[in-house]
């Protein structure tokens, strides 16, 4: 009878002594999310940062408050048709001012633009009709073609209506500047005779003698014949034995001048 052989099993190794806990088994350190939370609260902001917040919150806050004062779409979403009317005749007025003003200003600049030229124009016209208004009220000098008319008088017979005659026809035919014996005559003017025989003529209160020189400033071809048409100046003086001499000429100068004298009681009307 055979033997049963029976194989034994190896033991297991014996179990390592255990160690004595320690401080790390006892007390788990922090993890990383209490870290990074530790590290965010509470929050170290300097003065640089605080201020960046500030500005950020009312920049925030304004942007709000227009968006909610415009309304948008939305605020027209539910007017009237009256409404959007008025609405849109409004833009269209308002659109019509700021055309208007575009094109005022655009007239402005243009002006501005050419004002340099505009003024020196404008000097230019003053000028001219400063030296006019000057030739006609007396005050400047001119000088042109036109005729001398001399009157002798050697019998002492020439009155003052006969000189008056004088003027008011060379006047009449175009005379722009006229002077007696050095006397600038204007529209002012006034011829005045003596009370006694032989007193003579003045002529704005100045004595004049004969010869009676006029120096006129016109067109010859009108001037002369108005003296000398029948019954006219020319006639009446040789009437009264007065001798007259006509004279044409292209430079005829009229410098006898008139101090400007203030109207008492005329002003402009501009």
């Amino acid at each position: 009878m055979s033997a049963v052989h029976e194989e034994e099993t190896p033991a297991a190794p014996a179990a390592p002594p255990a160690l004595p806990p320690g401080p790390s088994d006892t007390a788990p350190g922090p993890t990383g999310r209490e870290r990074l939370l530790r590290a965010l609260w509470p929050p170290r902001l300097g003065r640089g940062q605080l201020t960046v917040a500030a500005l950020l919150f009312f920049l925030g806050l304004a942007v709000a408050i227009q968006v909610s004062s415009t309304g948008g779409p939305s605020a027209l979403r539910g007017a009237r048709q009256e409404d959007l009317v008025r609405i849109l005749d409004e833009l269209d007025d308002r659109k019509q001012r700021l055309e208007e003003e575009r094109a005022g200003l655009e007239e402005q600049r243009s002006e501005l633009e050419s004002s340099s030229d505009r003024a020196e124009a404008a000097r230019e016209q003053n000028a001219a009709r400063e030296r006019q208004l000057g030739i006609l009220a007396g005050t400047a000098a001119a000088q042109g073609p036109g005729i001398l008319l001399t009157v002798g008088d050697p019998a002492g017979t020439v009155e003052a209506d006969m000189l008056l005659n004088a003027i008011q026809e060379l006047r009449a035919a175009g005379a722009e500047a006229i002077q007696v014996n050095g006397v600038r005559v204007v529209a002012s003017s006034y011829v005045q005779g003596g009370t006694e025989p032989g007193d003579g003529v003045s002529v704005d209160g100045r004595r004049l003698s004969a010869p009676y020189v006029f120096k006129a400033i016109g067109r010859p071809a009108d001037l002369e014949p108005a003296l000398r048409i029948p019954g006219g100046v020319v006639q009446t003086l040789e009437k009264e034995q007065a001798t007259v001499r006509i004279e044409g000429g292209d430079k005829v100068v009229v410098d006898a001048l008139r101090e400007a004298e203030r109207p008492d009681y005329a002003r402009s009307s501009s």
